[in-house]
């Protein structure tokens, strides 16, 4: 008994999904249907990809170490296929994108929307979530991460910078004192971040002490910038956050003339050659939407002077 193609997506679309169910409703297939290929499958290969077990079933090791191997593999059949299509060919397939759930929710969604309004015949699906995942395993196309980047095997393209901003709401300073020189944070706490302790993403060097740790911690920088307007502290944030609430008045930026390392803005993506044209598609159209100042930034004062000069843009790899 052989296997097809077929049965190679279907295996990954259940893995993805989690279950029998979910594939087949992103398939618009039978349960039935989607249970004989996996059947079928695992016969041809002669091995058990899933343990199945009072209705649920979980991927065996076999099938997550087979799954790192197709989906590259994958990848590049469908790089392949598309590099003899007409380059005004539409794009189809599916497109899986991951990104830190504010920066997705307030500024990347958009470009998505524009994005899947153009390419009509791509299933596109998005997870937003701040944890950093392993994008092939995951199952995912591309990417973006914000900071600056560990060595990886994943190809990169920086799209943007980004300062952070220490800040606290007007009623917070009136009621604590305000900050008007460095030595005035460790009068003060801050609002902690659940997924970095704050001297770990400090930008300011070490010569500046962070503020306190106070008794708010949270997992996402909306809820800090909730706490932060709530007045229960300081808060440092991606401007990308705050910028709203600082034109508005309802957060005010402290020590704006300190030196700091912005934070880069990146997409990135597993190496795969020839890069599929649906990826390179999507990597040119979201730097296009955030090339030159960022949309949050245009209008506002973005200082302080950057320590050591702004970083260089990265060029595409991989092409």
């Amino acid at each position: 008994m052989g296997w097809t193609i077929s049965d190679i997506e279907t295996f990954l679309a259940v893995l993805d999904a989690g279950s029998i169910s979910g594939a087949a409703a992103r398939a618009d297939l039978s349960k039935s249907v989607v249970s004989k290929r996996i059947s079928d499958f695992e016969a041809a290969l002669g091995v058990a990809l899933f343990a199945r077990h009072a209705g649920r079933i979980a991927p065996t090791d076999s099938a997550l170490s087979l799954a790192d191997r197709l989906r590259p593999a994958l990848a590049e059949l469908v790089a392949a296929a598309e590099s003899v299509s007409a380059p005004e060919a539409e794009l189809r397939g599916r497109l899986a994108v991951a990104a830190p759930m504010s920066f997705g929710i307030r500024h990347l969604g958009p470009v998505i929307a524009r994005f899947a309004q153009a390419h009509q015949g791509l299933e596109i699906v998005l997870d937003y979530d701040d944890r950093h995942m392993d994008l092939a395993r995951a199952g995912f196309d591309l990417g973006l991460r914000i900071g600056h980047l560990k060595d990886s095997s994943l190809m990169a393209r920086r799209l943007c910078e980004d300062p952070r901003a220490l800040v606290a709401s007007p009623d917070y300073l009136e009621r604590y004192g305000q900050v008007d020189h460095a030595a005035d944070l460790a009068r003060h706490s801050a609002i902690g971040y659940l997924n970095a302790r704050l001297g770990e993403i400090w930008p300011f060097g070490p010569e500046i002490e962070p503020p306190r740790m106070g008794r708010i911690t949270a997992n996402n920088g909306e809820a800090m910038c909730d706490m932060a307007l709530g007045g229960l502290g300081l808060a440092l944030l991606p401007l990308f956050i705050v910028h709203d609430a600082l034109r508005d008045g309802r957060l005010v930026r402290l020590l704006p003339d300190l030196r700091q390392r912005p934070l880069p803005i990146s997409i990135v993506w597993p190496p795969i050659r020839p890069m599929p044209r649906k990826t390179r598609a999507f990597i040119d159209h979201v730097a296009q939407a955030f090339a030159g100042d960022p949309p949050w930034q245009r209008g506002l004062d973005v200082r302080p002077a950057t320590a050591g000069g702004p970083a260089p843009r990265t060029p595409l790899r991989g092409t």
